[in-house]
């Protein structure tokens, strides 16, 4: 019996992304044209691989027997291919990747020309969105995710991209016409912008190791970085940015810190990937970049 390795890859992906349609979004292919192939590799081999309903999608006993052994065949025949294309030269390829908003903005956006001139024969296909994305169900090769909690233990790879502290910040035009607060106890004496309506008090951490409990006055709440930072530097008010989002309009002069010797708190921005996915030269390419440029 003949065994078609592309109707291999297609029961694989199948039992990887949890169904026919999560497989066909992943592959770009229709859902019939999956269903059809998985249909006539279970008519090649006489055996029922999946249990089929209108809403559930699982393996029989025999089907989970022979899916390990048919990831294994599609993952070496991924390496093989994987070794021509390394020795032939760059990476290529389409490599999908999501990240929320202000990580797109101010984190991966200043690296899309050095990818695309470092890397001319790799298509970055980015999905920017604030919602969860799961991206073993949804196809995806990369996540970049900003976080202020460790992220739960998952079968993802995980690659720590850069800690960004929390800094105190306003425009120079601000501090000009108002002065700047030398303790935390006089942030309540300021205008502050704030990321929530309820947000009255921001918890600092100064570089001796004290911690306070600063009040705060808000003028303006916005749960976007961007937005806060655009008022900012409008000379509304005092905010707290991390330096992912305020580095460059620091480096440039928009922004000046304020309470210098303080921070309010960290997000950690880290690299998720399916194992599998993480193996290719075209992800590990995007991966090492992003560390190299915007790690830290």
């Amino acid at each position: 019996m003949d065994m078609n390795l592309n109707d291999l890859q297609f029961f694989v992906q199948a039992v990887d992304s949890g169904g026919f349609a999560a497989a066909a979004r992943r592959l770009g292919v229709p859902k019939s044209t999956i269903s059809k192939r998985v249909a006539e590799l279970e008519a090649r081999l006489g055996a029922r691989l999946i249990h089929r309903t209108s809403r559930s999608f699982s393996l029989t006993d025999l089907g989970r027997d022979f899916f390990q052994h048919a990831r294994a065949s599609v993952i070496e025949a991924e390496n093989a291919e994987n070794i021509v294309r390394t020795r032939l030269g760059e990476p290529s390829g389409t490599v999908r990747l999501t990240t929320s908003v202000p990580t797109a903005q101010f984190t991966l956006a200043p690296h899309l020309q050095e990818l695309s001139v470092r890397y001319p024969k790799l298509t970055l296909a980015l999905h920017v969105t604030d919602r969860f994305v799961d991206i073993v169900q949804e196809g995806f090769d990369i996540a970049i995710r900003s976080h202020q909690q460790p992220l739960a233990d998952s079968a993802l790879v995980q690659r720590k991209l850069g800690v960004h502290y929390f800094y105190v910040v306003a425009s120079p035009d601000y501090v000009e016409q108002h002065g700047a607060p030398l303790r935390p106890e006089e942030l309540a004496q300021h205008k502050s912008i704030v990321a929530n309506p309820a947000e009255t008090s921001w918890r600092l951490s100064s570089t001796a190791g004290d911690t306070v409990e600063a009040e705060v006055n808000p003028v303006m709440a916005a749960d976007e970085p961007f937005v806060l930072l655009k008022a900012a530097a409008a000379g509304i008010g005092i905010t707290c940015l991390p330096t992912s989002v305020c580095r460059g309009a620091l480096a440039d002069g928009t922004l000046v810190r304020v309470l210098p010797d303080w921070t309010a708190g960290s997000i950690t921005t880290t690299i998720l990937m399916p194992h599998r996915r993480g193996q290719l030269p075209s992800v590990r390419a995007v991966v090492d970049l992003l560390l190299e440029r915007a790690g830290g």
